[in-house]
């Protein structure tokens, strides 16, 4: 409730902005005209102007403009807010010289991406955003206290319980993430080391998020058949921990349980009635893609890593009962054809094709096969599982972000999940502007200003100071500057594409091809992308967000 009234109060100042911009000469440094705005809100669309003067956005709709530096005639061209992927694999791209530009997302029309996702990322958030701001990004990075990586930094790769002092151990760790700017905390509950915890044990964690004013994003421990149950725990984290839940890449995974989708969507629908604060989000594909261990290879056997794993496998005691399981959870997927092989640097030639195939071309059993990858260093995969009705089902509903499970990325002979190349111009091109299954507005609504208000982007009292003044007029700084509407006050994370030719390229045999149809795009007001050319521009910076919790110096006083 706390949060809604901050946004509600928000909304009316960017309001009462609107109306006194009005009032006065603007002189702005871009004026987009005539196109097509649709400002994230989820309203349609209005033919309108948007102007742009250094880093934010200062008039949006009709008004009297004075002597722009440049004007753009945007007829047929849809303007809107950049688009925020909320889950998102960047952390080392992010800050790497070949990938920090981001391109693979910067032609989708993404301007922030948020790191730290599925329990896996820097620990020491302070630092890592600091590296982001050292030598910029082609977008915004907001970052998420990953649990995975935090539990293993205390407790290692251990499958046990957590003692009490190193649950205090990983609370102190939290506050500090929390205090550097982290927006909550993540879990990976099918990775190691993230699945070991229980769930008071995240809980314990969670609860100091929440007392920073963060948000609990989970990849739940069952996308299959324990879906509701998973969904479940997410409810009960957010409950015990005082704070809104999110899950990630929302779906059900498996034909077996195919149909638990529909569940799942009413149990959220039913919490929300209650009140209680839960959103997802999801990238619009049938498949998924992680680690093959993950996929086919069950959490017990895979505590302290690849070296424990194949021990237990050669163990003549529990090494048979673990081949079994591992070759009947390949043959509920086809056999091993549903799994596709994306990265694996022992063998490429064997990357693009399925375990079924590359067992038959080797005369062996994808079980075999499985168990070379293994020892070879393991392999990055593709998991065909999702239903594409149930996918067209959960985009309907307004509280799923879009988002891409994916990472930074230039073309080589991997082949990647297309989504790192086109989820957003999939969603929004494909599936609302040709296929109708989403209204335009709503789509964009949840690649925008629905993320932006479910991590507080859009909430201008929830950046951290990163400066103790403004610019020169007065303005904040570009890192503490609200996002994800086009409103006056906003920052300049602004997208005008062509809907006639917005789609992805990306497919499953061919996944890094570039979307197409971004025809400009500024991040931060620095234009990114011209005439459908990116220009390597580095607009992007490191997003804060403010704890709302005492200070220990507060306390004392």
């Amino acid at each position: 409730m706390v949060r809604l009234r901050v946004l509600l109060s928000a909304t009316l100042l960017l309001a009462v902005a609107s109306t006194c911009q009005a009032q006065r000469p603007l002189n702005p440094d871009v004026l987009l005209k005539n196109a097509l705005i649709v400002d994230g809100s989820g309203q349609p669309g209005a033919v309108g102007d948007v102007a742009i003067a250094g880093n934010r956005i200062i008039a949006v709709g009709t008004f009297e403009a004075g002597a722009p530096l440049r004007t753009i005639d945007c007829s047929g061209l849809v303007v809107c807010p950049g688009f925020i992927d909320l889950h998102n694999h960047s952390d080392t791209q992010i800050v790497s010289p070949r990938t920090r530009s981001n391109m693979n997302f910067v032609l989708q029309g993404c301007t922030t991406v948020l790191t730290g996702n599925c329990g896996s990322g820097p620990v020491n958030a302070g630092a890592y955003l600091d590296k982001v701001d050292a030598s910029g990004a082609g977008t915004n990075v907001a970052h998420l206290l990953p649990q995975g990586a935090l539990r293993g930094d205390v407790i290692g790769l251990d499958r046990r319980k957590a003692t009490p002092e190193e649950i205090e151990t990983m609370r102190g760790l939290a506050d500090r993430a929390m205090r550097d700017g982290v927006w909550g905390m993540s879990t990976g509950l099918i990775y190691v080391p993230s699945s070991y915890a229980d769930t008071a044990e995240i809980a314990s964690i969670a609860e100091v998020v929440g007392r920073h004013g963060g948000v609990y994003a989970s990849h739940i421990r069952g996308e299959g058949l324990d879906l509701l149950k998973s969904v479940e725990e997410v409810l009960e984290i957010g409950r015990a921990g005082n704070l809104p839940t999110h899950v990630s890449h929302f779906k059900c995974s498996g034909k077996d349980a195919w149909g638990l989708a529909r569940e799942a969507i009413a149990m959220i629908d039913a919490a929300r009635e209650k009140g209680v604060v839960i959103t997802a989000d999801q990238y619009p594909y049938v498949a998924s893609s992680t680690s093959l261990d993950a996929v086919v290879i069950p959490t017990y056997a895979r505590a302290g890593g690849t070296r424990k794993l194949l021990e237990r496998w050669n163990d003549p005691q529990i090494g048979p009962t673990l081949a079994a399981e591992i070759e009947d959870s390949i043959k509920k997927k086809d056999d091993g054809r549903l799994v596709r092989i994306a990265r694996f640097s022992h063998k490429p030639a064997w990357i693009g094709k399925s375990l079924y195939e590359i067992a038959q071309s080797e005369e062996k059993t994808p079980l075999q096969i499985t168990r070379v990858i293994m020892e070879n260093g393991g392999a990055g995969v593709v998991h065909f599982g999702m239903n594409e009705e149930e996918v067209r089902a959960i985009m309907l509903r307004p509280w799923v972000a879009t988002a891409s499970d994916g990472r930074a990325d230039l073309p080589s002979i991997d082949k990647p999940h297309p989504r790192l190349y086109g989820t957003f111009p999939r969603k929004i091109g494909y599936y609302a502007i040709r296929e109708k299954v989403i209204p335009l507005e709503m789509a964009i609504r949840s690649a925008s200003g629905l993320p932006a208000d479910i991590f507080g982007f859009s909430n201008p009292d929830a950046y951290l100071t990163t400066a103790k003044s403004g610019t020169r007029d007065g303005a904040k700084p570009t890192a503490e500057l609200p996002r994800g509407y086009l409103k006056p006050g906003m920052a300049a994370d602004v997208v005008a594409f062509d809907p006639k030719a917005f789609i992805d390229k990306a497919t499953f045999d061919e996944p890094d091809r570039y979307s197409e149809g971004i025809r400009h795009m500024w991040v931060n007001g620095v234009l990114t992308v011209r005439d459908s050319q990116p220009t390597g521009a580095l607009g992007g910076v490191a997003l804060r967000h403010r704890s709302t919790a005492v200070s220990p110096a507060e306390a004392s006083e």
